[in-house]
């Protein structure tokens, strides 16, 4: 899988069904493994009272990679 096939895709958390945005990159090990993700959060949509921009999410805390969604159990 190419870091742009989960590009594509939308993090929604599964504790409450929440899209918590899209991947702008990830954290690679030096020998080649994902660690993290890290997603643009587009949650709130005033800029002003959004909490950051940019939310990691942990390699295991991914629960299941579908065609158009990761599901991801981390709480917000």
């Amino acid at each position: 899988m190419r870091l742009s096939d989960l590009q594509n895709k939308d993090v929604v958390s599964i504790s409450d069904g929440n899209l918590l945005g899209n991947i702008i990159d990830v954290e690679i090990s030096d020998s080649g493994n994902i660690l993290k993700l890290i997603v643009y959060n587009n949650k709130g949509f005033i800029k002003a009272f959004r909490n950051k921009d940019e939310m990691y999410i942990k390699w295991s805390e991914i629960k299941k990679i579908g065609s158009d969604v990761i599901l991801i159990d981390k709480n917000i």
